[in-house]
């Protein structure tokens, strides 16, 4: 599904006294939200003063956002940025885009129902489609993704022996 806006992160703290803010990424390598200069706050478009990666948290600091207390103010709040301002690869996508997308078996046309979740594992995500029966297709581009296109709504797949869950 087509997406003006990616929610890419959640402020979890504060750290330290002058006002920084801890960032949760969603599901990216932290390392992604230091490319960005604008995000998105409560609708509002900030950029921040600081942007850096400390461990597996993003390190920001906001102008006006200048001790502890205002930072953790900001405690569970969504930073998204713009779809536009991210340029990912051809035919890379953030999970929120994926999910809604109608899936259809590649060999037989069959709609096989809509992507529902996106889960992370260890070797690569897995999505789960559900319709008439439920299946967990690898997100491997090539050996189970044929194509995506978010402007279709539709993903083509293929389908092996095993994937759909009511299968043993």
């Amino acid at each position: 599904m087509k997406l003006d806006t990616i929610k890419v992160g959640k402020i979890v703290g504060a750290h330290g006294i002058r006002g920084e803010v801890r960032v949760q990424p969603r599901d990216a390598d932290p390392h992604m939200l230091t490319g960005f200069s604008t995000f998105l706050l409560d609708g509002q478009l900030v950029r921040p003063t600081a942007n850096h990666v400390h461990k597996n948290i993003v390190l920001m600091k906001f102008l006006g956002v200048d001790d502890m207390n205002a930072a953790l103010a900001l405690r569970d709040k969504v930073l998204s940025i713009r779809r536009s301002d991210a340029h990912l690869p051809e035919g890379v996508y953030f999970d929120d885009e994926l999910l809604g997308l109608d899936v259809f078996d590649a060999d037989t046309g069959a709609r096989l129902g809509e992507l529902v979740a996106v889960e992370p594992y260890p070797a690569h995500k897995v999505y789960t489609v559900r319709g008439e029966r439920e299946y967990l297709i690898p997100a491997v581009p090539g050996a189970f993704i044929v194509s995506t296109d978010l402007d279709t709504n539709r993903m083509d797949v293929h389908v092996w022996e095993g994937m759909a869950s009511d299968e043993h």
